[in-house]
C-alpha cells in the first residue's frame, strides 16, 4: 500500500511540472499578420497596407463570446504603392497623422455565425471620431496557429478622411475596406 501511494504521489508531482498549454490565442504574430486596405480611385481598385500595428488579444474557439482584443495601426506607417500618395495621406486633410497618428479598434462582441465565421463588433476610432463597426471574420487552427481572416468597411466621410478637394467620392470613393489576415499562438502556461 505504502509504495500504491508514493508511486501516486510521485506522479502527480510530475504532472504538476508539465507545461500546460492555455487553451486561448493571445500571442500574436506580427511577421505572419497582415492589415491590407482596398478603395476605388477614379474607379480603379487601389490597395496597400500598413506596416505597423500591434494587437492584444485573447481567443478560445470554446468561449469565442469572451474573446477580447484591441488593435491599434500606426498610420504613419502606410504603404500605397507610392511614396508621392503616402506623404499625401499623412497629411491634414486626409490622416493628419502629427494630430491623431493611431487608428484603434477595440472589440466590444463576438458572435459565431457556425462553422468557422464570426461576426465582430467593435468601437472604430480614427481622426479623433469613434463609431460602432462590424467584421466578418474566419478562425481556422493549422498547427500550432490560430488564424483569422476577415474585413470590415467604413466610409471616410464619416471620420473625415480626404477632404477638400478629395471629398469628390468620384475621385476616390467613400467606401474603404479593411482587410486583416492575424496569425496567433497560445501562450504555454505552468501549471502550479
Amino acid at each position: 500500500m505504502k509504495k500504491f501511494v508514493a508511486i501516486l504521489l510521485l506522479g502527480t508531482l510530475s504532472l504538476m511540472q508539465v507545461p500546460v498549454r492555455a487553451a486561448e490565442f493571445n500571442t500574436v504574430q506580427i511577421d505572419k499578420s497582415r492589415l491590407d486596405f482596398a478603395y476605388r480611385q477614379m474607379g480603379v481598385p487601389m490597395n496597400g497596407n500598413f506596416r505597423k500595428f500591434s494587437l492584444q488579444m485573447g481567443f478560445d474557439p470554446a468561449k469565442p463570446q469572451a474573446a477580447s482584443a484591441v488593435m491599434e495601426v500606426d498610420l504613419s506607417s502606410i504603404d500605397t504603392g507610392s511614396a508621392e500618395a503616402d506623404d499625401e495621406v499623412k497629411g491634414k486633410l486626409w490622416f493628419d497623422t502629427r494630430t491623431y497618428p493611431t487608428a484603434r479598434f477595440v472589440v466590444t462582441g463576438i458572435k459565431p455565425l457556425g462553422g468557422d465565421r464570426y461576426e465582430v463588433a467593435g468601437k472604430f476610432t480614427l481622426k479623433g471620431r469613434t463609431q460602432d463597426l462590424r467584421a466578418a471574420a474566419t478562425f481556422r487552427q493549422e498547427g500550432a496557429f490560430g488564424v483569422f481572416d476577415g474585413s470590415l468597411t467604413f466610409k471616410r466621410a464619416d471620420f473625415a478622411i480626404g477632404e477638400g478637394a478629395w471629398a469628390d467620392f468620384g475621385t476616390v470613393a467613400n467606401e474603404i475596406q479593411v482587410r486583416f489576415h492575424i496569425v496567433a499562438t497560445r501562450a504555454a502556461t505552468k501549471k502550479k
